[in-house]
């Protein structure tokens, strides 16, 4: 254990909060003169991958009001020395070109550093995808990931993560949608016109579990993220909820009545196989999620005590212990990647409304996200 008295990890609300980072100079890319097709493109790439690192709290982007003038496309065109200058003061710059080659869209694009003149290229690589909008946004993804990767402090970059969702677009009627993390290109997974919820991406991005109600009773479907494909998953019998995959992607926590009119926590194969209880209470029990850092931990709400309570338990369903002890109503809870903190739902004791909490584990602390 972590003595309290080494302080917490600061946490920010937002990406763009907190020290300033690494400043970088992104000139527009530029398509091959008199190639409309490429230059249409070539906006949507040079929108997407300025809000892609500027969301992405890892680099400082500096203003294009302070650019020299001019076209930055090729390395002939870039002198380092307008660029370092104290009104720029750009440790990086990101530029490149584009041009169609048949039915296809391709971006020649460089990261240099301008500091480093003995070794400045620090990425040189050809995209090409097909010459769409959602083409020239993924490689603006691709790119501004491999950027964050390369020079954002440590942090991975978030362009090309997608968003589950549950989308009521009826009324009554609940589908399970996949979207890119800032809210394009969002499509309908299930048509089922029933109820569909708490969907989990399974480690590799490849496929989704969700809870559904379309046969009556809830059970646990998968889908593939790519063509919507269905994968078998044994139906365990009674009402069967709240999937989560294991780190690895071997295994699916999840709650189920089977044994009883209460859900209780259970670990199967992640198609369903070798199902084993872990709980075993005389309650509600839901939510289950796996610490992603050690795989042996799950934390999940129960009711055991009176009111519904965030728990952790090993993944034997041994050595279940409660995480906060101040009342109300704690629910959802969600592991931090490093497996050191815990989100949570907390309606606390004389309070009206649900607030996002996170809980420090070495510490005890609980830390109020929202209000």
């Amino acid at each position: 254990m972590v003595s309290s008295a080494i302080p917490s990890p600061q946490i920010f609300g937002g990406t763009k909060e907190g020290a300033i980072g690494v400043k970088l100079a992104i000139p527009e890319f530029q398509a091959a003169t008199g190639d409309t097709k490429a230059a249409a493109l070539t906006e949507v790439f040079n929108k997407v991958l300025w809000d892609d690192l500027d969301y992405s709290g890892g680099v400082t982007l500096v203003s294009r009001s302070l650019y020299p003038l001019g076209k930055f496309t090729s390395p002939g065109e870039i002198n380092p020395s307008d660029w370092t200058t104290p009104a720029v003061d750009a440790q990086f710059i990101a530029f490149g070109n584009s041009r169609m080659t048949g039915d296809r869209i391709r971006v020649e694009a460089r990261l240099w550093d301008l500091k480093a003149p003995q070794n400045r290229e620090a990425i040189g690589k050809a995209y090409t995808s097909e010459a769409t909008d959602a083409g020239a946004r993924l490689i603006a993804h691709q790119f501004a990931d491999a950027i964050i990767e390369l020079i954002g402090g440590g942090n991975h970059g978030v362009a090309l993560t997608k968003i589950a969702y549950i989308g009521e677009r009826t009324i009554g009627v609940k589908e399970l949608y996949v979207m890119d993390y800032d809210g394009n290109d969002s499509h309908a997974m299930t048509t089922y016109r029933s109820i569909v919820m708490t969907p989990a991406w399974s480690p590799d991005g490849e496929k989704i579990a969700f809870t559904s109600f379309r046969r009556g009773s809830a059970d646990i479907e998968i889908l593939s993220r790519l063509d919507r494909r269905p994968y078998t998953f044994d139906r365990p019998g009674g009402t069967t909820i709240t999937p989560a995959w294991s780190p690895d992607g071997s295994k699916i926590a999840l709650a189920t009545s089977r044994d009883g009119s209460n859900t209780e926590i259970y670990v199967a194969d992640w198609n369903g196989k070798n199902l084993r209880r872990l709980t075993v209470s005389k309650a509600v029990n839901v939510s289950p999620a796996w610490n992603p850092r050690t795989g042996h931990e799950l934390a999940f709400t129960s009711d055991r005590s009176g009111s519904p309570q965030v728990y952790i338990m090993d993944d034997d369903g041994t050595n279940i212990r409660r995480l906060v002890e101040e009342g109300g109503h704690a629910v959802e809870p969600s592991w931090s990647t490093d497996g050191q903190r815990i989100a949570f739902a907390w309606l606390k004791s004389r309070t009206s409304n649900f607030d996002i909490y996170i809980h420090d584990l070495a510490n005890g602390m609980n830390t109020q996200i929202t209000h």
